[in-house]
């Protein structure tokens, strides 16, 4: 069976304070991963110090708790559509449906 291709994403210097917070938190490894779209391993990676010690970033940079990966989803979808309400210069729609989006996402809906 053939191997899937590679996604190309890396963790990045800037995540690597926040994937430290999340797991301090007490957030799933497997969450941590999904917000990032990493795989498991990378994470781990970062919790042995493969990139580094840095500070733990404060809790007001961290992304909502719980399983973040689904929610990073709809919030994507929501500003898609936003986005072609945008671009079809209807931009009151787009504005509240972004308003809305994030107020789902912040709530943890």
């Amino acid at each position: 069976m053939a191997r899937a291709s590679r996604s190309g994403l890396q963790v990045q210097p800037k995540e690597v304070p926040v994937i430290l917070a999340m797991i301090n938190r007490g957030d799933r490894r497997h969450d941590a991963a999904a917000w990032f779209g990493l795989n498991q391993g990378r994470i781990a990676d970062v919790e042995e110090g493969k990139y580094g010690t840095p500070a733990l970033a404060d809790d007001d940079d961290l992304p909502p708790s719980g399983s973040p990966g689904p929610k990073a989803r709809d919030i994507r979808a929501a500003v898609q559509e936003a986005l072609g309400l945008l671009k079809q210069h209807r931009t009151d729609d787009a504005i509240k449906r972004l308003e809305r989006a994030i107020i789902r996402f912040d709530k943890n809906e």
